[in-house]
């Protein structure tokens, strides 16, 4: 079980899943329990958590269990795997409008904090085409700059293109991040490149050892750290996995006990591993120091009101971390 010393803001996590509602494989196992997961969370230092929206659907779900808690927040925007929803509405502009709509309401209400999940995958392209992937991405450039949010970013297999389409469109919005990083030390530079990019990583992206290698290359002022549950858990055959320090009791589905997580499923309390590992990858040992950088960048993206100049001040002054 973790120190709750350190404070820490998982940037991804998607409630909307049917596995937080106890439903595996279209099967019920138990019973929606994401109150049980969220005490984890908070008594292991997480201070926020953004719920990811993928559809204009989940968008909306999402916004609605934002406004559960105050220390949930939301995104708004459709996946490139799903961005044959425009067209498939019969009205693309109309099925644009209203993601724009539901942002508007969601940043009145103060809960979202973001465009996206947007962005292009080539892996998985037989649930979208490429031309439709990458026409939607930039139409979502028109969404950050109509409600003024930073953008929360999907590349895979894409860097190319990813790319030239920032590159085009970087005055429409006020930075982002791409999440969920597992490509190649090129692509991970061209992100670098721009400079209001941060990097977001979670156990997917500390699977390797080229992966941590990778790692070893982001500057952590411009990193970021997520579960991106109920996926992408740190593995015990992953090259990550040898820095993990803090565990949580742990039960099989048809097994569920709500004080333990559940095997196989990723959720927010588990960030810390995260943290854990991007800490022993670069040779940091102020883990405090380092959550409290990492909980800066997410703050200057997604909570500027929040860096005051005290708290500037405190950063500033040492008490961040630089890499080793």
């Amino acid at each position: 079980m973790a120190s709750t010393a350190v404070k820490l803001i998982d940037i991804a996590v998607n409630f909307t899943d049917g596995m937080f509602k106890g439903i595996y494989h279209g099967k019920q196992c138990h019973a929606a329990d994401i109150p049980a997961v969220l005490a984890r969370a908070w008594a292991a230092g997480v201070d926020r958590i953004i719920v990811t929206g993928g559809s204009l659907k989940e968008s909306r779900e999402a916004l609605e269990i934002a406004e559960t808690d105050g220390r949930l927040f939301c995104t708004v925007g459709v996946h490139p795997t799903r961005c044959g929803e425009f067209e498939e509405s019969g009205d693309p502009e109309g099925h644009f409008q209203a993601l724009l709509a539901l942002a508007k309401e969601g940043i009145e209400k103060g809960k979202v904090v973001a465009v996206g999940e947007c962005g292009l995958d080539y892996d998985r392209l037989h649930f979208c085409p490429a031309d439709v992937q990458k026409k939607y991405f930039e139409k979502q450039f028109e969404l950050a700059e109509a409600v003024k949010l930073p953008m929360f970013l999907h590349m895979r297999a894409a860097g190319e293109d990813f790319c030239e389409i920032m590159t085009r469109n970087l005055h429409r919005f006020p930075g982002g991040v791409t999440h969920s990083f597992t490509d190649s030390a090129e692509d991970r530079d061209r992100l670098l490149s721009f400079e209001k990019m941060f990097i977001g990583v979670n156990g997917c992206s500390l699977k390797t050892n080229e992966n941590l290698e990778v790692l070893r290359g982001i500057p952590v002022e411009r990193l970021m750290i997520e579960t991106d549950s109920p996926y992408c858990d740190i593995r015990n055959t992953h090259a990550g996995s040898q820095y993990v320090k803090s565990v949580w009791p742990s039960k099989k589905k048809e097994k569920y006990e709500p004080d333990s997580t559940v095997k196989g499923r990723n959720e927010p309390c588990l960030v810390r591993q995260v943290l854990e590992v991007v800490a022993g990858c670069k040779g940091i040992s102020d883990i405090e120091g380092l959550s409290r950088t990492l909980y800066h960048n997410t703050c200057r993206l997604f909570f500027p009101q929040d860096l005051d100049a005290s708290g500037g001040a405190q950063l500033e002054s040492g008490t961040a971390v630089q890499d080793s």
